[in-house]
């Protein structure tokens, strides 16, 4: 295992009120206690961002927002800015989701737009990348995330970057069932690291955190984890119930 930190990081999506979502959040501290050598983190929908970090504080459980807009303020109605997640207690926010790019027209120019956002007020941006199904058939998995990783980051320098943390989740895998085998997870893991390092250099690419995320369960979490390049993982569906997400966030270590 490397020394770079794991993060287990939970994506509640369009899922939980507020009253649910600080219920599960209240389950989820008491799952998780006393653990050390590693991270979590959960993104609830906006309205429940700041009673659910009233929940959170004392824990060892971060809260992250699930998409941010690039400017502070001004007349855009039903965006939210970094500064206002921030007050309401985040410390991480989701960059980039394939969701996102499929029904919101995110693209890596808004992704590079919403990083630099995100940096700017302190926050950690978990920016995600990954190929669709027809992308891998057609062996075109390299060449998407080294185009998404290049137009996504190729306006900021290696210490600008220095919080980072890329979560690679194959779009095929997402909700489907399908998980990516954790060798061809590591072999892309593996790429990723290898073009931040072409990008950044070295030091950057040994530091940054890559997280897994594609139907990441309690019984696959520990194949996954055991490869070198896979730090941590951006769980969906699985996070949404307390007693499954600390599973795996108690993931073993070989």
């Amino acid at each position: 295992m490397s020394n770079r930190t794991p993060l287990i990081a939970g994506n509640w999506k369009m899922f939980k009120t507020c009253p649910e979502a600080v219920a599960e959040a209240k389950r989820l501290v008491a799952a998780v206690q006393g653990l050390t050598d590693r991270q979590a983190m959960i993104a609830p929908t906006f309205t429940a961002l700041a009673p659910v970090h009233e929940v959170l504080k004392g824990s060892s459980i971060s809260l992250g927002a699930q998409n941010l807009y690039w400017e502070n303020e001004g007349a855009f109605t039903g965006e939210i800015s970094a500064p206002m997640i921030v007050s309401a207690g985040c410390s991480h926010v989701i960059i980039g989701h394939s969701e996102r790019r499929q029904y919101f027209g995110e693209t890596d120019e808004t992704v590079n737009k919403k990083t630099g956002a995100a940096i700017a007020s302190g926050l950690i941006p978990v920016v995600c990348v990954g190929e669709s199904e027809a992308e891998r058939d057609a062996n075109e998995t390299f060449s998407v995330l080294d185009k998404q990783i290049t137009k996504g980051l190729n306006t900021y320098l290696p210490e600008n970057l220095a919080t980072l943390v890329i979560a690679y989740e194959p779009i095929w895998a997402i909700g489907t069932g399908k998980t990516a085998t954790p060798e061809i997870a590591q072999e892309t893991h593996g790429f990723i690291r290898e073009t931040i390092g072409k990008n950044f250099g070295g030091p950057l690419a040994e530091s940054i955190r890559i997280l897994y995320g594609g139907s990441v369960k309690p019984d696959n979490v520990d194949s996954l984890m055991a490869k070198p390049d896979i730090d941590g993982a951006l769980v969906g569906g699985a996070s949404l119930n307390a007693e499954t997400f600390g599973k795996i966030i108690h993931f073993k270590v070989n």
